[in-house]
């Protein structure tokens, strides 16, 4: 089990290292809990599939209520905004997601969780530190050098923050999306070579 400081979630690609699709569990102990963070997906335009495992929950799409007992499928498009609440105790929601016409990228978010609560926080030096040891140790994932980055940014580490976005965008392209519209980042937009390496 992972938690983010926000739900908590079993993390299936992970644990199987699927690499061609997102798959992950999202659980409630208690009747009223969230059971899936409210977001959108417009970032990357990723379509979302739920599949009520056990349980019953409800799904709020863009603010309009579905009822969602045990079996019951929700499909959600990118731009949709969305989040889930169990109905009972012991619910658990099974999410899977990719990108129409893009190969599933990994870019090691999960393990950004245990960072996760210091940057809520807005203890962004202790964040910065607790980051570059999680990039470091798994220094294949352009996700964890670019939250790195905001990080930095955030905290004043401006040189850093602009070398790790730049190693986070040596290994995806995908990262650069995030970062032109990411206001973490905008400490060093002014930094030399960022407006360019961001480019559009």
């Amino acid at each position: 089990m992972l938690d983010d400081g926000r739900v908590p979630w079993r993390p299936i690609r992970l644990h199987f290292g699927i690499k061609a699709f997102g798959v992950n569990a999202f659980f409630a102990d208690a009747a009223g809990e969230r059971l899936i963070n409210e977001h959108d997906e417009s970032d990357d335009e990723q379509q979302e599939l739920y599949l009520v495992h056990s349980g019953h929950a409800v799904f709020e799409l863009d603010g309009e209520r579905h009822d969602a007992p045990a079996g019951t499928f929700v499909f959600v498009k990118p731009g949709v905004n969305r989040t889930a609440y169990a109905q009972e105790p012991g619910t658990t929601v099974v999410a899977v997601g990719g990108t129409p016409g893009k190969p599933y990228e990994d870019i090691g978010w999960e393990w950004w969780v245990p960072v996760r609560p210091l940057y809520a926080a807005g203890d962004y030096e202790a964040a910065s530190d607790r980051a570059l040891e999680v990039a470091q140790a798994h220094p294949e994932y352009a996700g964890l050098w670019y939250n790195l980055a905001c990080c930095e940014s955030l905290a004043g580490r401006h040189g850093d923050a602009a070398e790790h976005l730049r190693r986070a965008i040596g290994l995806s392209d995908q990262v650069r999306q995030f970062a032109r519209g990411d206001s973490d980042l905008d400490p060093i937009r002014g930094e030399p070579g960022i407006a360019e390496l961001l480019g559009g």
